[in-house]
């Protein structure tokens, strides 16, 4: 699919587009159900009494809201596969690519892409390529390890095939990164939000400006920040560069990027199909509403996952306007949902308590602890701060959240940093056999 052809997959009448949709989705159905036990036995009965054939076809995508939810703890489930994710299609030898998720939630599962799936990871970074205007020609530095977490992986050869000079970062020192982005004249770096602050600072501490280097774009993404005011100001002030936000999941795929303006993500409809449910109601969400994320995933068949509860906290809007008729995140993922916290009656996310600190320059560095006492949220957050100062924050924290938090100042570089998802949540909630 070539620039035309993703632009008008954008600009696609709904109808149209839930037709191609429904179409793609039969096609997944139809490969998938012979061969993949999981859903084979998960699905069968709810599509038997939805088209009369436990392999379907769907005669609507209103039919999908007949079919379970798959959850992640279903994933990794030994009776199938050990760490293996259950709902893979093949065996083993079929597949050509080895990523697993991060394991912050949980025990890491093993998710395999065959060729074919892996091209369909770097069709839909196409998207995202669009978006940040990265074109044949720019040189992108890719400042994240080269784990088997799935990180910037389909990124690293999205870029490649889009023809691009692709500089890898992995097994390097943030002043190492810093130097080869300068000497390799990058002209975009791809990394999560934290670590684009952290190699802002590591550069002023080392006296380079990073104003002067040619980066025109920092595309992030892994955790939120990308979408929120006060964070993307912050990169795109210390960098004098464009930033765009993008979503992805390794057991899931690349599903989301950022609008121009990074007030929020859109939904690739093309590659994914997506519900809302509503966190209060528990029903398909309204515009607007406060809702969980759901996908399928479309072209991955072997690794496909039908009706997926990704945990995202999001707010969708229909109705935004524009070339781009894909579903809009207003403000990107929001959160997640095992990360609400409610403190003394107020629902809080990390994100929005991020927003507030990122709008103190003089802040560098935050760790959110929150615990259980009693029945309660309990919420304490350390900053290091030049001026230290916390009350000034804590002031403004009960100014806009309508609550007292208890803030503390630490020491300056005392704070955790890393390449990786920001270790800035800290949930002392859960007991330690919980796998959330």
């Amino acid at each position: 699919m070539n620039f035309a052809q993703r632009r008008a997959c954008e600009s696609r009448e709904p109808a149209d587009r839930r037709a191609a949709q429904l179409a793609a989705l039969n096609r997944l159905l139809e490969k998938i159900l012979p061969h993949n036990h999981f859903y084979a036995e998960k699905l069968g009965e709810a599509l038997t009494r939805s088209s009369g054939s436990p392999s379907g076809p769907l005669h609507s995508l209103d039919d999908l809201n007949q079919l379970p939810f798959t959850f992640k703890d279903e994933l990794l489930n030994p009776r199938h596969s050990g760490d293996l994710a259950a709902n893979l299609t093949f065996a083993p030898d079929r597949y050509a690519r080895y990523h697993q998720t991060s394991g912050t939630r949980g025990r890491p599962i093993v998710v395999l892409d065959t060729r074919e799936d892996w091209q369909w990871w770097m069709d839909c970074w196409q998207f995202v390529l669009d978006a940040a205007d990265i074109n044949p020609g720019d040189t992108v530095f890719m400042a994240f390890s080269f784990g088997p977490f799935v990180g910037f992986w389909s990124a690293f050869d999205a870029a490649v095939e889009r023809g691009c000079l692709v500089v890898p970062g992995g097994g390097l020192a943030s002043l190492a990164r810093v130097e080869l982005i300068r000497r390799s004249r990058a002209t975009a770096v791809f990394c999560t939000p934290s670590y684009a602050l952290h190699l802002a600072e590591v550069a002023a501490e080392h006296k380079l400006i990073l104003a002067d280097l040619p980066i025109r774009t920092v595309i992030v993404a892994g955790e939120p920040g990308g979408s929120i005011s006060s964070v993307r100001s912050r990169i795109e002030q210390a960098w004098q560069a464009r930033v765009l936000d993008h979503a992805g999941a390794t057991e899931i795929g690349p599903w989301g990027y950022g609008d121009e303006r990074g007030e929020g993500l859109y939904v690739n409809e093309h590659d994914f199909v997506a519900e809302f449910v509503a966190v209060d109601s528990g029903t398909a969400a309204r515009e607007g509403e406060l809702a969980e994320l759901v996908l399928t995933n479309l072209g991955r068949v072997g690794c496909p996952l039908v009706r997926y509860r990704t945990g995202d906290l999001v707010r969708p809007r229909w109705s935004r306007g524009g070339e781009n008729r894909f579903v809009f995140l207003e403000g990107g993922v929001l959160g997640r949902v095992d990360d609400m916290m409610i403190v003394r009656g107020v629902n809080i996310f990390p994100s929005s308590i991020e927003q507030i600190l990122r709008s103190f320059p003089e802040v560098i560095e935050y760790r959110m602890t929150v615990s259980k006492i009693k029945e309660m949220d309990e919420l304490v957050i350390e900053i290091e701060d030049r001026l230290n100062d916390p009350d000034r924050v804590g002031t403004e924290l009960a100014v806009r959240l309508g609550l007292k938090i208890e803030v503390r100042a630490v020491s300056l570089g005392s704070l955790p940093r890393g390449d990786g998802k920001a270790s800035r949540f800290v949930d002392k909630r859960c007991t330690p056999t919980s796998n959330h």
